[in-house]
C-alpha cells in the first residue's frame, strides 16, 4: 500500500505514549491516507483486518478477534471505553476532551466516519462568522431548499427548489434543534456552498473535517457504501477533529461572544436524538449537542457541562450494531461512561492515550 505520508500530530493531543499512538494510527489509518481527500475510499474491512495482522503478527487476526487489548491503557476509564467501542459490529470512533484539565481519550479517534447532520454546526458557524464581519445579518431570510424527487445518483447535485422565507436566526434554530435538512441547505447555499465551509474549517484549523455535497443530495445517494466496513472519506470528520472544532467554538476562538452563546444555546436546545448522549444522563445536565443519523450509522457530538464547572467535548461515532436502537444505545453507554470517568478523574489527571 506504499509509505503513510507523516500526519500533523497537534500538541493538543500528545501523550506520553506517543510511540504506540503512532504504531496504531498507521494500522488504522492505512485507509484513506494514501489517496487524495476529495476521493471516495473503498477500504474493505479485511484489507483493515490484513494490515492489522502484518503489524501485530503475535495477536489473534483482526478478523477474529476485535476486542481492545486492555493492557495498553493506562486506567480502567480508558479500558473501558474501548471495550464500549469495540468494532466487532461494526467501527466506533469516540474522542472526550477535558477543557480544563487537558485530559483527553480516543478510539478510532483520527478515522473518518460520515458526519451526517454533525456538519451542521460547521454550516451555522460558518454563517455566524460572516455576521460577525458584518456581511450578513441574523434578520436576513432565506428560502428553504426542498427536494425535488430524483433518483439516486442522478446526477452530482439533488434537485431542490426555493420553499418558503426564513430568518437566518430560525434557520440555524431549526437547523441545530429539530436537524431540519431544508433549513440547513438555505444557509449553506447563503454561505457559498461546501467550499465556504470547507475554507472557514481550513482557516480555524479544523483539518479532519471536509465537506463535500450538500445535505439534499447527501440524503438522496446515502448508503452507496456500508460505513461499518468501508472508510469513504466523503462529508466525513474524524471524532478528534469534531472535539477539536467543539473545543474552538466553546472556547470562542473563532466568533463574537454574541454568536458562540447564541451557537450553545441553540444546540443545547436540541431535540434529536433524545436516546443518544443524553439518554443516561443525570436530570438539569447541560449538554450542547447534535446528533447526526444516515444509513447504518449513528452519532452524537457536544459539550458536556459537568457539575463542577468543567466542560467536555464529546463526539461519538457508531456504525452497524445490528440497528439503530443498538447503535443509540451504543452512544448512551459510552456518553455516560466518558461523564463518570471524568466525574470521578483523580485531581489534575492529564492527558491520557488513545488507541486510533
Amino acid at each position: 500500500m506504499g509509505n503513510l505520508p507523516v500526519m500533523r500530530k497537534d500538541s493538543f493531543w500528545q501523550s506520553p505514549f506517543l510511540a504506540l499512538k503512532r504504531t496504531l494510527a498507521s494500522v488504522l489509518l492505512l485507509v484513506g491516507m494514501s489517496l487524495p481527500a476529495s476521493a471516495a475510499l473503498a477500504a474493505d474491512s479485511s484489507d483493515i483486518a490484513a494490515a492489522f495482522d502484518s503489524a501485530f503478527a503475535h495477536s489473534q487476526p483482526l478478523s477474529q478477534s476485535l476486542a481492545p487489548r486492555n493492557s495498553v491503557y493506562r486506567d480502567p476509564f480508558q479500558a473501558q471505553v474501548a471495550q464500549l467501542a469495540d468494532p466487532q459490529l461494526g467501527r466506533i470512533g469516540v474522542a472526550a476532551y477535558d477543557l480544563t484539565t487537558g485530559r483527553s481519550v480516543a478510539v478510532l479517534g483520527d478515522q473518518p466516519f460520515p458526519f451526517a447532520s454533525t456538519i451542521k454546526v460547521a454550516i451555522a458557524a460558518t454563517y455566524l462568522e460572516q455576521v460577525d464581519a458584518g456581511r450578513f445579518r441574523l434578520s436576513n431570510s432565506y428560502p428553504l431548499m426542498v427536494p425535488v424527487p430524483s433518483r439516486k445518483f442522478a446526477g452530482p447535485v439533488a434537485p431542490v427548489r426555493a420553499g418558503n422565507y426564513y430568518s437566518a436566526q430560525d434557520l440555524i434554530s431549526m437547523s441545530l434543534i429539530h436537524s431540519n435538512n431544508q433549513a440547513t441547505d438555505a444557509l449553506l447555499a447563503a454561505v457559498g456552498g461546501p467550499a465556504a465551509v470547507n475554507d472557514w474549517l481550513r482557516r480555524t484549523g479544523n483539518s479532519g473535517i471536509h465537506i463535500d455535497r450538500d445535505i439534499a443530495t447527501l440524503v438522496r445517494d446515502d448508503g452507496a457504501v456500508n460505513p461499518a466496513t468501508t472508510i469513504d472519506t466523503r462529508d466525513s470528520a474524524t471524532p478528534m477533529a469534531m472535539v477539536r472544532m467543539l473545543t474552538g467554538l466553546y472556547k470562542g476562538q473563532w466568533l463574537s461572544s454574541q454568536s458562540r452563546n447564541f451557537l450553545l444555546d441553540t444546540m443545547s436546545r436540541c431535540e434529536t436524538g433524545k436516546n443518544r448522549i443524553r439518554a443516561l444522563m443525570p436530570e438539569g445536565l447541560t449538554i450542547a449537542h447534535k446528533t447526526g443519523t444516515l444509513s447504518n450509522t449513528a452519532s452524537d457530538i457536544g459539550i458536556i457541562s459537568m457539575p463542577d464547572g468543567r466542560a467536555i467535548a464529546l463526539a461519538v461515532y457508531v456504525t452497524g450494531q445490528g440497528g439503530k436502537a443498538n447503535r443509540d444505545w451504543r452512544i448512551a453507554e459510552i456518553a455516560r461512561t466518558i461523564y463518570e470517568g471524568y466525574l470521578y478523574a483523580p485531581a489534575g489527571a492529564s492527558t491520557s492515550t488513545s488507541r486510533r
